[in-house]
């Protein structure tokens, strides 16, 4: 389903549990899309200047051409991500008076690349007020900005949108958003195997020494404990232990007792004695 986003460059509505890689699946997108873009610093409508590059979100790459307009300039695609201080204002042109021109808004600076908005219906505005303004924008990939002047203009609206949500369809009933939405995807909880290969694989990635046999002890502490497996728990964990060990000044390694203390420090502790209740 990832891969048909980025083939189609369609809208994602990415629901599931939290811990499970909805917002690390919708960051990862944009390092899927191959190339480089070329943009304007800013441009020009009836004398109003809008500025579009963003040190924030833009990352210029070298090239070997010099023979260019140096009013343009060459960046990855963007990632732009926006969470809970989203709101509808943010969604249109803002005028700075101090240094007389406008800054783009958002999605006008992700443009080429893919925009995340994270925690859908933790923003600013109703998650329906944010979704209808962008109805039109996704089923026809421009949208429209006003001026101070009042003068309306078009500017493209093509980037991947992804929304990351622990929502569920029936949570917003909107049938006409939700038709316009390229793709649907949900993030299950891990498998044992999943689980095992994140835990061993993001071992290796801190440089600790990690086999299967351990991943197996910490998968039957969940079963003890009832609790289902989260896709983020392996690097929660790996995280603490390195801290414990740092903190301690003992040798970084992945141990049966070490990852029992942050296991209770992490999830708290759980009485299982049936008698107790």
């Amino acid at each position: 389903s990832l891969g048909l986003v980025i083939g189609s460059g369609r809208s994602l509505f990415l629901t599931g549990p939290s811990g499970n890689g909805k917002t690390a699946s919708a960051r990862a997108q944009v390092d899927a899309i191959p190339g480089e873009i070329w943009i304007p610093y800013a441009i020009e409508v009836d004398g109003q200047v809008i500025r579009i590059f963003d040190a924030h979100n833009h990352l210029p790459v070298e090239h070997s051409n010099d023979d260019y307009d140096r009013r343009w300039l060459r960046i990855r695609p963007p990632l732009v991500v926006v969470g809970g201080e989203l709101t509808l204002q943010s969604l249109d042109l803002a005028y700075t008076d101090t240094q007389r021109f406008y800054e783009a808004p958002l999605h006008m600076k992700s443009n080429g690349g893919v925009l995340v908005v994270d925690d859908l219906g933790r923003q600013r505005c109703s998650a329906t007020e944010l979704l209808n303004r962008w109805i039109v924008p996704l089923e026809y990939r421009i949208d429209y900005l006003t001026l101070n002047t009042g003068k309306k203009i078009q500017v493209p609206f093509e980037q991947i949108v992804v929304f990351a949500t622990n929502l569920t369809e029936s949570d917003l009933e909107d049938e006409a958003f939700m038709r316009r939405m390229g793709y649907r995807l949900h993030a299950e909880g891990p498998s044992a195997e999943t689980y095992t290969e994140i835990f061993l694989r993001y071992a290796r990635g801190r440089g600790l020494a990690a086999d299967e046999k351990l991943v197996q002890q910490v998968l039957r502490k969940y079963q003890i404990e009832g609790r289902l497996p989260k896709a983020c728990d392996p690097r929660d964990l790996i995280d603490r232990v390195i801290d414990r060990c740092r903190l301690k000044k003992q040798q970084v390694k992945l141990t049966e007792e070490g990852l029992e203390i942050v296991w209770r420090g992490y999830f708290g502790r759980v009485d299982t004695d049936p008698k107790r209740g």
